[in-house]
C-alpha cells in the first residue's frame, strides 16, 4: 500500500485470475478505498444511463455464420494509419492513480502488450511524457478536456507532439460534471495530483470535487475548435461524445478526423439514450467517411453482434 495525502492506494502486483468484468469490479471494491471506487464505478444521478448501456446489448443477437472457411481469425485492424492487433481502445479514463499507485503506466504497459491502443486523459495521475514512455513506442492518442485558457490548451497540445500521440481526442459531452451522487454521499475529493494540472491556474486536482476541475474546463465548444486544434497539431482529431447522426456530420465537417460514439459510460447527462442504441444511425450517416469508435457499456466480447459488426468502420 502506498499512503498519499491520506489516501491507501494500492500497490499490488500479482497476476490476477480475471473471469468476467463483473466478478472484477467485485475483487476491486476490496482493494480501492471507498470514495475512489465510488468515483471509477458510479454514474450520474440515478444511473438510469449507465444501466441502459449495458441492457442496449440485449436488443440484438449475436447470429453466427457457418461454412466460413476460416480457422484462424485475424482481430487485426488498419486505423489512422496504424496498425492494431486488436480493435480495442483503452478509453482516456481518468485519475488511474485513484485505483492502483502506478495508474495509467501500467495500463499503457498492458494494452501495448496485447497490441491496442491506449488514450490518455487528460485528467491522467502520469503525466504525457509518462505514460508515453511506458508503452514503448506502442501507439497512443491524447484526449484533450478544453480549457477556457487556450495558453494551457496549446501546453498539452505541445506536450502530447512531443511525446509522439498519433491522434487527439474532443471530449465535447462533458463541459459541466454530472450529478453523481456517489461523490456526494463520500464527499469524494481527489487526493492524487493530476499531473497535467500542476501548471494551471486553478491547481492540479489534489483536494478538489469534479465539479470544481470541470469549472476550469470550456463550457462553449463548437466546430471551430475541431478545426483549430487539427490546424495547430497537424494531428488527425476525433470528436468524443457524439451521440446523434447530426452531430456526427457537423463534426465531419468541420475538419474532425473520427467519431467517437459515446454517452460519458452513463456519467454526464443521466437520461440519454444508450451508445448501442444509437450506434447504427450514426454510422449509417458516416457511411465510411471516417472511422467511428464507440464505447459505454461493453461487458464482454460476446455482446459483438452482427448489427455492432455490420455498423462500426473498424
Amino acid at each position: 500500500m502506498t499512503l498519499t495525502n491520506g489516501y491507501e492506494q494500492s500497490d499490488r502486483e500479482e497476476k490476477l485470475n480475471i473471469l468476467n468484468l463483473p466478478s472484477l469490479e467485485g475483487e476491486a471494491k476490496k482493494i480501492i478505498p471507498t470514495g475512489g471506487f465510488g468515483y471509477i464505478f458510479g454514474g450520474a444521478e440515478d444511473e438510469w444511463t449507465l444501466k441502459e448501456n449495458t441492457q442496449a446489448f440485449n436488443h440484438a443477437q449475436i447470429v453466427p455464420r457457418a461454412l466460413s472457411n476460416i480457422d484462424h481469425p485475424d482481430l487485426s485492424t488498419d486505423v489512422f494509419g496504424l496498425h492494431l492487433k486488436t480493435p480495442v481502445m483503452m478509453a482516456p479514463t481518468a485519475a488511474q492513480g485513484l485505483a492502483h499507485a502506478k495508474g495509467e503506466t501500467d495500463t499503457a504497459k498492458g494494452v501495448a502488450a496485447v497490441g491496442g491502443l491506449m488514450a490518455q486523459s487528460t485528467y491522467s495521475s502520469t503525466s504525457i511524457a509518462d505514460t508515453a514512455a511506458a508503452g514503448n513506442g506502442a501507439p497512443q492518442f491524447f484526449q484533450l478536456y478544453m480549457s477556457k485558457d487556450w495558453t494551457f490548451n496549446e501546453s498539452l497540445l505541445d506536450e502530447a507532439k512531443k511525446a509522439g500521440v498519433k491522434a487527439i481526442i474532443l471530449t465535447v459531452d462533458a463541459t459541466v460534471d454530472g450529478y453523481r451522487e456517489e461523490d456526494i454521499i463520500n464527499n469524494f475529493q481527489f487526493p492524487i495530483p493530476m499531473a497535467n494540472l500542476e501548471k494551471f491556474a486553478s491547481g492540479d486536482g489534489k483536494g478538489q470535487g469534479i465539479g470544481e476541475i470541470y469549472a476550469a474546463a470550456a463550457q462553449k465548444i463548437g466546430p471551430d475548435d475541431v478545426r483549430r486544434i487539427a490546424e495547430y497539431t497537424d494531428l488527425p482529431v476525433i470528436v468524443k461524445g457524439i451521440q446523434s447522426p447530426e452531430d456526427a456530420l457537423r463534426a465531419i465537417g468541420a475538419g474532425a478526423a473520427g467519431i467517437y460514439v459515446s454517452n460519458h459510460g452513463g456519467r454526464q447527462l443521466n437520461g440519454g439514450p444508450a451508445s448501442f442504441d444509437v450506434l447504427a444511425d450514426i454510422a449509417k450517416a458516416v457511411n465510411h467517411q471516417v472511422p467511428i469508435i464507440f464505447d459505454s457499456g461493453v461487458r464482454r466480447g460476446s455482446t459483438c453482434s452482427r448489427r455492432w459488426h455490420q455498423a462500426l468502420t473498424w
